[in-house]
């Protein structure tokens, strides 16, 4: 009797795919509810259901609204946190790059040590350094200013140990020595040979503290009063909470706009970043 061997494929399992779809669901829908409110007016929001159209379309009219209200301030926080994400989240994936290149490579007195700071600065979260953070800024006179948002975002523990990790196996002892041998320095091996190996890593670490920094709401809530400096978390609340002030103007179409806008650079962001982490893991192949 001939057996006859079954189609070799992958197994689909019922349960997973079942899973997986609840999580796509539970991921997309509250994006949806988001594109779909922002197109109302503010009496569309009360009067119809939140998963679906209202019969006049006003996306573009809040858009424009929410971008001229109250003399242009969601333009002003958004230049705010886009600053605070440049400088904060730009170097704060820098030095992670750097420190994490140098703990991975170089031997030196004290890197066991250096390593529990990090893993345990890592397990501490954010919230709990948040009341000591201000009152060290408060002593130094920075709170209510950008600084006050900026220097804290430059510590990346978990960014820095990313590093670190990737680092070790990423980027062989083997070319580093090849390059030590013909004569090239410190700072020229690692730009024009290990900064192209560490590129996935460093997309990665970039990632992480854009979102962090963008999405950061804590820090900005206890460390700024003057709405000037507001990034896009703390204005948008300021926003919605006005419904609640007396005589304050209820702008919740205007909120949700915004809030719509604000995932846009973000978006934009993977899908720019993602171009350059799949070169970044072509470049740090080896072959051996």
């Amino acid at each position: 009797m001939i057996k006859r061997r079954r189609p070799s494929g992958r197994r689909r399992s019922a349960t997973l795919t079942v899973l997986t779809a609840l999580m796509l669901v539970y991921t997309l829908l509250p994006l949806v509810w988001l594109m779909i409110n922002a197109t109302k007016t503010q009496e569309g929001l009360m009067s119809t259901f939140g998963l679906w159209f209202s019969d006049d379309f006003a996306l573009f009219d809040n858009v424009r609204s929410t971008f001229t209200y109250n003399e242009g301030i969601f333009v002003r926080w958004l230049l705010n946190t886009l600053l605070y994400v440049v400088v904060g989240a730009g170097g704060a994936t820098l030095l992670a790059a750097l420190g994490g290149y140098g703990l991975a490579k170089f031997d030196f007195a004290g890197k066991k040590a250096v390593f529990a700071v990090v893993i345990g600065a890592v397990a501490v979260p954010g919230t709990a350094l948040a009341v000591p953070t201000f009152l060290m800024f408060s002593n130094l006179g920075l709170t209510n200013t950008p600084w006050a948002i900026i220097i804290p975002s430059l510590v990346s523990p978990f960014g820095l140990y990313l590093m670190w990790t990737f680092a070790a196996d990423a980027v062989p002892k083997e070319i580093l020595e090849s390059a030590r041998m013909d004569g090239a320095g410190e700072f020229r091996t690692f730009s024009r040979i290990s900064l192209p190996l560490l590129a996935p890593g460093i997309v990665t670490v970039l990632l992480f503290n854009v979102v962090a920094t963008w999405n950061n709401y804590f820090l900005p809530l206890i460390m700024l009063k003057d709405p000037g400096w507001y990034p896009l978390t703390i204005g948008l609340k300021a926003w919605n909470q006005q419904a609640t002030t007396a005589g304050g103007e209820a702008v919740f179409n205007l909120v949700i706009t915004g809030s719509l806008l604000t995932i846009v650079p973000l978006i934009a962001a993977f899908l720019l970043l993602q171009r350059y982490w799949q070169s970044g893991l072509a470049a740090g192949s080896v072959k051996e």
